[in-house]
């Protein structure tokens, strides 16, 4: 049974590394719908890699430092990024005997690793696992995300010569539960004009992982048959991003309505509720969030048959069969219609609601304490 809102509150000690992106409006949402109360400790995003080795000990003196000035919690909370067993051996007993829930935005067990790296290059994934092993309860986004997370480390483990951690895998197993990230309500969307261009938003970060080359292979295909149609292709840049978004500005100019990161959050919804369907091409994601966004403002969701869409969206006519020239087919056949169906996909991306899962997680957490 849900605990109803006169129930006693927690205190809860939300420890984040990389307090960017995802992470950041995930614990803010949160924090702000949730009924408990947060102490956020918290470090800037920035190279990752160092943050998981160096935030145990910059947040065990901090919430040392706290706890001596009589700072007090029931309940920790992490992302992914902390290695949680460090931690825990660092801060005073009171705080070390703390229930400990840790949240998997992603994982480091299943990215490629080349078979000569020297095993460093697994220590990431190995923190991953002891985080999970060192807390209580473990929260994954999607079972997607669950599912590979034990498959990648079950490979890793394959590769030790000896003492490979069984018994351990299995504790792990047993304390996972999936709690999806939340969003927030969708603004008014405008109606379509008849007759106006298919209006095609792609909002992911711009790395190779999201497959832009499938995306803009198949919005050339609909160039060349004089499909008439306008695109917001949107998104986290970096430095290295692929090559084929300078050349796609250039290809597709006459058709461009927004490129590149939204600075503001007003600009980002103005994207979404400013489309008429949303791509994936995504071949490495563990949730989604921007397409359950997309959807809740009424873009209709086209989706490759693969990651954690069919847990999220489970009819067929959401999904192409993963090809450049299904894609292009699926978005010719919606330029066609002066009205495009919507309501079905922002009833399963409202269930997605912050004010729907805030207090799901608020009993999770709760539980996890013992009470």
């Amino acid at each position: 049974m849900p605990l109803m809102n006169n129930e006693p509150t927690l205190r809860i000690l939300a420890l984040e590394p990389y307090y960017g992106g995802s992470h950041k409006a995930f614990l803010d949402a949160w924090s702000a719908n949730s009924r408990h109360e947060f102490t956020v400790l918290s470090l800037p995003p920035f190279k990752w890699k160092w943050r998981m080795r160096h935030a145990a000990i910059t947040f065990a003196g901090e919430a040392a430092a706290a706890f001596a000035l009589g700072e007090m919690w029931d309940a920790i909370f992490c992302s992914d990024m902390l290695n949680l067993a460090e931690f825990l051996g660092m801060v005073p007993p009171p705080v070390r005997s703390l229930p400990a829930v840790v949240y998997f935005h992603e994982n480091q067990a299943t990215y490629p690793i080349r078979e000569d790296a020297p095993e460093l290059d697994f220590q990431p994934a190995i923190t991953n696992f002891s985080t999970a092993l060192a807390a209580r309860k473990v929260w994954f986004n999607s079972a997607y995300h669950r599912d590979s997370f034990l498959k990648g480390i079950a490979d890793i483990f394959k590769k030790m010569p000896d003492y490979r951690p069984t018994d351990e895998t299995r504790a792990v197993k047993a304390k996972i539960s999936i709690h999806p990230p939340g969003i927030d309500p969708p603004v008014q969307r405008p109606p379509r004009q008849p007759g106006s261009p298919l209006r095609i938003l792609w909002a992911a970060r711009w790395e190779h992982d999201k497959n832009p080359e499938d995306f803009f292979a198949a919005v050339r295909i609909l160039k060349d048959k004089g499909i008439d149609f306008r695109l917001s292709v949107i998104g986290e840049q970096f430095r290295d991003s692929p090559e084929i978004f300078a050349a796609a500005e250039q290809e597709f100019k006459d058709n461009i309505d927004r490129w590149g990161y939204r600075e503001t959050r007003n600009e980002y919804l103005e994207a979404l509720t400013d489309s008429d369907v949303v791509v994936s091409t995504a071949i490495h994601e563990f949730f989604g969030i921007s397409v359950v966004e997309a959807a809740a403002a009424g873009a209709f969701p086209l989706l490759p048959p693969r990651l954690a869409y069919p847990e999220i969206f489970s009819d067929k006519e959401f999904f192409y069969d993963g090809s450049v020239e299904n894609l292009a087919l699926k978005l010719a056949e919606l330029a066609e219609k002066d009205i495009i169906p919507y309501e079905k996909s922002m009833e399963i991306a409202g269930k997605y609601l912050w004010q729907n899962l805030a207090p799901v997680m608020d009993d999770a957490i709760y539980r996890a304490t013992g009470r």
